[in-house]
């Protein structure tokens, strides 16, 4: 039994009922997580709490979780409904907003943003690769763009913190990011994305990810294994869990579950119970950090809300 508090850090609510998400519209494009049209659904707390009742079984408990932006067309829509849908709910606890930081106006966006109690963070989705169906970004100098990096000296100002999302090839530039903004908390999203699982590409993913490491502002979520391993195994992806750990240390990961999205690849039990498994040698402590304690501490999580579990 797993017997242990869970911090989801990772995760997102969808309500496509009533707001437009232009990535899960128009016609179905091949993209590296697959076939999306079970994706394009509303996808509200109550589903997601169906999702989570499976660690029930496992003997964990459910403390808190993350939302991050979910590619709302509107961003500042989407922040206000998932502050309501905490105020309401509990859950999620925190979150994680989008803004374009190369806007003009992305001083104004972060200000309104910054006036929702439950705003931790934001997102820009930098990952950039010279393959369409891997890319998100029509262009890979953002990290050294005076504009983009106008905008995100501005986090400072609201005391917000990042997610950063790149590929392994773009983790040298990342580390040279947080280097040049040492009082920004940075948090590398899904284990820096290892898009090539072979031996060869491990072992440079994970030199990269050591230099990030470095940084004593950055710390990694562990989630999203799954989409670039459609079938993986607890075997599968246990040289990234592990490797990760290796290079940041427990008390500088966190896991995540990035549902829905995951939950095309698995169900929320088998991902966690995959976490449980590859982690049962560390100690109780380590995993204390792992499933919960590195989330609470980087995003703020009240103590207040933590002491009586969801």
């Amino acid at each position: 039994m797993l017997d242990i508090d869970v911090v989801d850090a990772h995760h997102h609510l969808c309500q496509l009922s009533a707001a437009s998400y232009p990535w899960l519209e128009g016609p179905p494009i091949l993209r590296y997580h697959g076939d999306d049209l079970p994706l394009r659904r509303d996808y509200l707390i109550d589903d997601y709490r169906t999702d989570t009742a499976e660690l029930r079984p496992l003997g964990a408990r459910l403390a808190g979780s993350v939302h991050v932006e979910n590619g709302a067309a509107d961003p500042l829509r989407e922040s206000r409904w998932i502050d309501t849908v905490i105020t309401e709910n509990g859950l999620p606890t925190v979150q994680v907003v989008k803004v374009d930081l190369t806007s003009p106006t992305a001083h104004d966006q972060l200000a309104e943003h910054a006036t929702l109690p439950s705003v931790r963070g934001v997102r820009d989705i930098l990952n950039w690769h010279p393959d369409p169906v891997f890319t998100h970004r029509d262009r890979g100098d953002l990290m050294t763009d005076p504009a983009w990096l106008a905008g995100f000296a501005t986090l400072r100002e609201f005391g917000l913190s990042f997610d950063l999302q790149v590929f392994p090839d773009q983790l040298r530039e990342a580390a040279a990011l947080a280097a040049d903004h040492g009082d920004i908390p940075v948090v590398l999203d899904h284990a820096g994305m290892p898009i090539e699982r072979d031996p060869q590409a491990l072992d440079r993913w994970k030199r990269n990810l050591a230099v990030v490491a470095a940084e004593p502002n950055t710390t990694v979520k562990i989630s999203a294994l799954g989409t670039n391993d459609h079938h993986w195994t607890t075997d599968s992806i246990r040289r990234i869990v592990l490797d990760t750990i290796d290079v940041f240390g427990p008390s500088r990961c966190m896991f995540g579950s990035n549902f829905p999205v995951d939950g095309l690849y698995s169900t929320f039990g088998a991902l966690y119970a995959a976490f449980d498994t590859i982690t049962a040698g560390l100690h109780r402590h380590e995993r204390d950090d792992l499933f919960a304690g590195t989330a609470k501490r980087f995003y703020r999580i009240p103590a207040t809300v933590l002491n009586d579990p969801i």
